[in-house]
């Protein structure tokens, strides 16, 4: 298949057009499945269609763009397909990000339309767009005869999706119909994918790594399975889940894929490829695994992937495993301060030309004329390249050693931070004089250190700064230690010192707040529970799980190990939503209560008796 679009008749120009066309050809085939449902080509696509008829009579069109704030559910799926068949450009929304942050994007992307849910309708309603629920009502088909659905062409986006930002504010990723078709095109080949497969659907919703999960599978007619929340964030969980649901194909984080791909798995996994991304890889695979592991890399501003190769197993050597090559339709050049090219081993900035290049930066034509260039290797006038800010080597084999960021954008847990965006929050407390923020560690023990100059008489808690930044920016962003300095050090040109920050200690670190010792035998085991999994001698029932050094993996498995010790049906979002082993231990015990009133006395004799 070419992975140039041509805009002719006959040529398919969007990709909602492959997912309808792969519906027609299979109606009954599953295209979505879930723990308790299965939804069909022919059921999905009427719910697309339905909805995409209210998106059309609210005056969705070719770019304009569709808010879309929904928990990981078929509702999803739904509401970004019909974006894109009313001829707008989907705009993710992660669930969990804080309400002003939503308002912001909104706003920034001049996004007339949200879609989400019931809870979330009344808080996130605004003068400056309309909000829907997902779950159109089918319109009298009269409604439609007298007018046509746009159509919209390669040059059209396909989808926005927002960024950490350097500036303090998120940005807008501009995404055409031409640049996901190739992305659909590549995949498609690379991997042999068939109506057959079976594929997961597990990165985080906000990020392009979902729209690389859904659409190339959607558009062959394959069948996508969406995981629960519990078991998407857990390594263990994930693993028995993939092996349960014989997926064939599935995009993991690299956080999770690392302990994956370093253990044995049965003869009979049905998984061919396990594909990761989205953070340095630092582990092999063990020799003798069903499946090829394959390493990709890709800036959201060139389609989800740049480079892509596969992972052969560990061979006892120190070297990091590369990204791979450029993957079709893609060019990736290794350059020097003056965009020459630089012999092989030599480590430069890695630029990314071809197909998957992006639009550009919404509202930001000064940026984006700072990040795509123009292209001084194509024989096309109007070609450039994205100036990824990434740092490698081209290897003598032809594929790229990936050698860290020129700037201070940095991977954590598979997520891509601005270090600055974070730093820009801190700086609107009232209390805060200056800050900066850094990356600690690697890996899955990786975390962010906040240093903070306050100002002359003022005396803030690291509780305090939490709480604050809370409502502005989401969770992995969330600095695990606050670091106090009377001045941040300099260089002699005046710039931030980063080599110069001081290691947190006891004597710089911000206290949380004054140790409270565990109330009740709730608060006594979860805060053993607690303390085991941060390796801590001990934590008090006021301290907050997530400035101790706690994070979303972590968080995960301090859920399941409370859902053992009490049988209290928890969740991730209750950890996020608490905090503090007071406030999840009192949680627990409201859940409690609730499952004694909803069973019989003979039944509560006996659970309390265990």
């Amino acid at each position: 298949m070419s992975h140039t679009v041509k805009e002719r008749e006959g040529v398919t120009r969007s990709a909602i057009e492959m997912v309808a066309a792969a519906a027609r050809s299979h109606p009954e085939g599953i295209a979505l499945r879930s723990k308790a449902r299965k939804l069909t080509y022919r059921e999905l696509m009427l719910s697309v269609e339905q909805l995409a008829d209210e998106l059309v009579d609210a005056g969705i069109g070719p770019d304009v763009p569709v808010g879309i704030s929904l928990e990981r559910s078929f509702d999803y799926v739904t509401a970004i397909l019909a974006a894109s068949s009313a001829g707008g450009a989907f705009l993710p929304l992660h669930p969990d990000w804080p309400d002003e942050r939503v308002r912001f994007v909104l706003r920034d992307a001049r996004a007339p339309l949200l879609i989400t849910s019931s809870q979330k309708r009344a808080r996130l309603a605004d003068a400056s767009w309309t909000v829907l629920s997902p779950q159109a009502k089918a319109r009298p088909r009269r409604d439609r005869t007298s007018r046509t659905r746009p159509s919209v062409g390669s040059s059209n986006l396909a989808y926005i999706i927002y960024t950490s930002g350097s500036t303090g504010e998120p940005k807008g990723v501009e995404i055409t119909h031409g640049n996901l078709l190739s992305l659909i095109s590549w995949h498609r080949e690379a991997f042999a994918v068939t109506a057959r497969d079976r594929a997961s659907c597990v990165a985080g919703l906000g990020f392009d790594a979902a729209v690389w999960e859904l659409w190339p599978h959607l558009s062959v007619g394959a069948s996508v399975a969406l995981p629960d929340e519990s078991v998407r964030t857990s390594s263990d969980a994930l693993r028995q889940w993939l092996i349960e649901e014989k997926i064939n194909i599935a995009f993991v984080p690299t956080p999770l894929a690392e302990p994956m791909i370093s253990a044995p798995w049965p003869r009979e996994t049905q998984l061919r490829f396990l594909l990761t991304g989205g953070d340095t890889l630092h582990v092999s695979p063990i020799a003798g695994l069903p499946f090829a592991v394959i390493n990709n890399y890709g800036p959201t501003e060139c389609t989800v992937v740049g480079t892509s190769g596969m992972v052969p197993p560990a061979d006892g050597t120190a070297s990091l495993p590369s990204i791979g090559r450029a993957i079709a339709g893609a060019q990736i050049h290794i350059l020097d301060e003056r965009m020459q090219p630089l012999r092989a081993g030599e480590v430069g900035e890695i630029y990314i030309g071809g197909t998957g290049v992006g639009r550009g930066y919404r509202g930001r034509p000064d940026l984006t004329a700072e990040k795509f260039v123009a292209d001084p290797f194509a024989r096309d006038q109007g070609a450039r390249l994205y100036r990824t800010g990434d740092l490698g080597r081209l290897l003598p084999n032809g594929e790229v050693a990936f050698c860290g960021r020129r700037d201070n954008q940095v991977k954590l847990r598979g997520y891509r931070v601005e270090l600055d965006e974070i730093s820009a929050a801190l700086d609107r407390h009232p209390l805060i004089a200056q800050s900066a923020v850094a990356l600690s560690g690697g890996g899955p023990d990786a975390s962010l250190i906040a240093y903070i100059v306050a100002k002359p008489r003022a005396a803030v808690t690291a509780g305090e700064l939490r709480d604050f930044l809370a409502s502005r920016i989401p969770d992995y962003m969330q600095p695990s230690t606050f670091v106090g300095l009377s001045a941040l050090p300099l260089s002699a040109s005046g710039k931030l010192d980063r080599a110069a920050l001081p290691p947190p200690s006891a004597v710089n670190t911000l206290p949380n707040a004054q140790y409270s010792a565990p109330s009740s035998t709730v608060e006594g085991k979860l805060a053993a529970i607690v303390a085991e999994l941060l390796r801590l001698d001990h934590v008090g029932a006021e301290d907050n799980f997530f400035l101790l050094g706690g994070h979303s993996l972590l968080g995960t498995q301090l859920v399941l190990r409370a859902r053992d010790t009490f049988g209290a049906d928890l969740t991730l979002r209750d950890l996020f939503q608490a905090q503090t082993v007071a406030k999840l231990a009192a949680t627990i015990e409201r859940r409690l209560v609730e499952r004694l009133e909803q069973i019989s006395d003979e039944e509560a004799t006996t659970l309390l008796a265990g």
